[in-house]
């Protein structure tokens, strides 16, 4: 920027443009109001939410989606609070978002004036960092230090609060000086000689098991993952954020690991001599406890985030650093491997193990998501939270890449629609005239709870039937979109059939079976099955 008389609002935009955003999510007030005069001069486009919390998760699903750090936008008090759930399921999936926050003017600020609140405070916990600026000399550098704290090292939610006097106030612009952040360094490369040892213990391990978790998709490590894999003929077991890792269908991944993961991605965990954890942070829905990871295997943990190593499960050899470096570092000094009894082992214990049987007639999650995909082929995947996601995570085929998109730690409700607006935007040579199919499972009820009560309650009371009806196809007609309904699977294949249904909007309301629940259940699969009968 060249030096010049500005305020503090055009700074802000101006240092955005520069830094390369090209989108942003939000939802104006009285605070952030100077920051939208900016934006009508800028050429960066402005999405308006309906919700602040939907501007955060379309800032999330355009991160995920694109690999780019993600920008929403609110005012102060409860516009600020709105963005608070769609900043921890950012921070509890290691997501680049930036979330801009309009504060009262300097003078208000601790006399609970209208409409403050110390969002700065309050995000503390769910943020990698947070800044209150209360100079506007300070906007450029602060934003520049934002962005680049969310997006390097274990990427995460940066939120910055400035005050409405603030962005409002003109001052001169100086040249911007180099990043300095005293403290913020991480290390990316890896310690040269833990990564020799790994290869000694890979190069003699017997059993050998990857665990591919979400670093994978945060560091594009696809390629290096691929490559790593088939030269050492290690077979792969995901946790539920590392879903895309590699390819579901190539023959050395055995599935998604975990509490709802498959038999025979646990039973390799259990019966393994080595496991790699890439970029996995071992969470309880991955471990449920302690005694999944027996010590009578070798484990190497390799992950950006240092508190992470060692934090829920003891590690032999950890390595803290970027997994793509990493990767190929290995890559270089492994010997070509040949387990092929191990693999043998693995897919005789996948054959054995059954999924249910679907009647051709009956209307299911799992029909759904099956005929889906034969209907509609390269599309990015979002979901939302409950059953349905987790027969999504063994349902869909997904390539490896960034086209499953889902809120793995905090499991936010309301995910699915506005991470999907996000990430349609986010596509190449999109317009703002987006192709969006929401599946809606429609069981009158909550389906993930009614499986809860069934397995650990017994049936004791039943708190989940929905029994307001609600006529989705009016609902979405009302806002502009496309609404259908359908009972069948009859009914369901001529719709996907249906060459309109590629462009624009579209709702689905799927009325399907209220008795069907997700895994572990449906096959006795679950890790919690493996650990017990570890114990008899």
């Amino acid at each position: 920027m060249k030096k010049g008389r500005t305020y503090g609002a055009k700074a802000l935009v101006k240092t955005l443009e520069k830094m390369g955003v090209e989108i942003i999510f939000g939802y104006p007030g009285g605070a952030n109001l100077p920051i939208y005069e900016a934006l009508a001069f800028s050429s960066i486009k402005h999405v308006l939410a309906r919700h602040e919390q939907g501007a955060a998760h379309m800032a999330d699903g355009y991160a995920r989606a694109t690999g780019k750090v993600g920008v929403c936008l609110a005012t102060s008090g409860p516009g600020a609070t709105n963005l608070v759930t769609g900043i921890a399921t950012a921070y509890m999936d290691s997501v680049p978002i930036l979330a801009i926050t309009g504060q009262v003017p300097r003078s208000d600020i601790g006399t609970d004036a209208f409409q403050e609140v110390d969002i700065s405070g309050i995000t503390i916990p769910i943020t990698k960092h947070n800044i209150l600026v209360q100079d506007v000399k300070e906007i450029p550098a602060r934003i520049e230090e934002a962005i680049h704290i969310c997006s390097t090292g274990r990427k995460g939610p940066v939120l910055v609060d400035i005050p409405k006097d603030v962005l409002q106030e003109e001052f001169t612009l100086l040249p911007a000086k180099e990043i300095l952040l005293e403290g913020y360094n991480p290390n990316s490369v890896g310690h040269p000689g833990q990564i020799k040892r790994v290869a000694k213990i890979i190069d003699q391990a017997r059993r050998p098991l990857i665990i591919a978790g979400g670093g994978i998709v945060s560091t594009d490590a696809f390629k290096e993952l691929k490559n790593f894999a088939e030269k050492t003929s290690i077979p792969l077991t995901y946790t539920f954020m590392g879903k895309t890792a590699m390819d579901n269908d190539h023959p050395l991944n055995f599935g998604m690991c975990g509490y709802h993961g498959k038999l025979v991605a646990n039973r390799a965990i259990d019966q393994s001599d080595v496991i790699i954890a890439l970029g996995a942070r071992f969470s309880n829905r991955h471990t449920i406890s302690s005694k999944t990871y027996p010590g009578h295997r070798k484990l190497i943990h390799i992950d950006i985030d240092p508190a992470e190593i060692g934090k829920n499960i003891e590690t032999l050899l950890p390595i803290v650093g970027d997994i793509r470096q990493i990767l190929e570092k290995l890559l270089g000094i492994v010997n070509p491997g040949n387990h092929q009894e191990w693999l043998n082992t693995l897919r005789s214990i996948d054959e054995k193990s059954h999924e249910p049987v679907i009647p051709d007639t009956v209307l299911t999650e799992v029909v759904v998501m099956r005929l889906m995909q034969e209907y509609i082929k390269d599309s990015i995947v979002t979901t939302d939270v409950g059953r349905h996601q987790m027969f999504a995570a063994h349902e869909i085929n997904s390539k490896s890449g960034r086209g499953f998109i889902s809120s793995g730690g905090l499991g936010t409700m309301g995910f699915g629609l506005p991470s999907a607006i996000g990430a349609a935007i986010g596509l190449p040579d999109t317009e703002m005239g987006l192709n969006i199919i929401v599946l809606l499972m429609n069981d009158s009820k909550l389906g993930m709870i009614t499986q809860l009560q069934d397995e650990f309650y017994k049936s004791g009371f039943d708190i989940s039937p929905l029994s307001a009806h609600i006529d989705f196809v009016k609902l979405t007609e009302s806002m502009g979109g496309s609404g259908h309904s359908v009972s069948t699977q009859k009914e369901l294949r001529k719709l996907l059939a249906d060459d309109s249904l590629q462009k624009g909007f579209h709702v689905i309301d799927c009325v399907i079976g209220k008795d069907e629940h997700a895994f572990p259940m449906v096959n006795g699969s679950s890790i919690v099955d493996v650990v017990e009968k570890r114990g008899k």
